[in-house]
């Protein structure tokens, strides 16, 4: 299960970030602070925001001073520790962290002001009951091509095999079809290049590409895929993110 994944990340680095060293390169921009220039438009000291998937907490603490209450729900206990740690620490007040299951929460009908999802889970119909009428739901997702390279090479991974099917109009319909308004859409194709060999395994070590992503079995695999993606800036690594905001009718 996902979650367990997470837990094992948090266990071996603390948080969801493993220290790997790499660059970025966007053609269209940045779509994380994209997304989070949409959600600052929207947000306000009156509004309460749920973050669905909130992980180790840094992006929900980042955002928390823009609302009035922040509730922010995963599955992984791991990760909610290191969120609560990062929050004592910050000394952030208005952030609750809970362990909630997304699909099905205990929160009451019409209690959102907001509801987004950095690359966590999206059930629409859930969102639709928890958000006020007229209010709003942003995402910023992973795209169907998002590490199709590397997939390719290794045989597997999340999401192997999808490349055709788009991640953006799936997600469109499925909105419209729960009453949701779309008002913004986007894909984004991007490259991050990575320093090293190291740099990379250590980047897979923290991230469910492969959720069975083991350094030492898949050293060899790792160097093909390298000794193809090689360039002067460093290992090309093409990601694709999609980011939606969409108003609930």
């Amino acid at each position: 299960m996902i979650q367990n994944f997470y837990d094992k990340v948090a266990k071996k680095f603390g948080i969801y970030h493993t220290g790997a060293k790499y660059s970025k390169e966007y053609l269209a921009g940045d779509p994380e602070e994209i997304f989070k220039k949409n959600l600052l438009e929207l947000s306000g000291k009156a509004k309460i925001a749920l973050d669905v998937g909130c992980a180790d907490g840094r992006f929900t603490l980042s955002i928390a001073p823009y609302f009035k209450k922040v509730f922010a729900i995963d599955m992984s206990k791991g990760m909610l520790g290191a969120a609560r740690k990062l929050q004592k620490e910050k000394g952030v007040l208005n952030v609750s962290f809970e362990e909630q299951n997304a699909n099905k929460t205990t929160y009451t009908n019409d209690m959102f002001d907001l509801v987004y999802s950095r690359r966590g889970p999206t059930p629409f119909s859930e969102f639709h009951r928890l958000l006020k009428s007229g209010s709003y739901f942003i995402e910023i997702t992973i795209g169907e091509k998002d590490c199709q390279e590397i997939k390719e090479i290794f045989g597997r991974g999340q999401g192997f095999g999808e490349w055709n099917s788009s991640r953006l109009d799936e997600d469109r319909q499925k909105l419209k079809d729960n009453k949701f308004e779309i008002t913004f859409a986007q894909n984004y194709l991007y490259d991050e290049y990575y320093s090293s060999y190291e740099d990379l395994d250590l980047f897979l070590q923290g991230v469910p590409i492969f959720e069975d992503f083991d350094s030492k079995k898949d050293s060899e695999l790792l160097r093909e895929y390298i000794s193809q993606y090689q360039e002067k800036k460093g290992i090309r690594f093409p990601r694709h993110r999609v980011v939606i905001v969409a108003k609930r009718i």
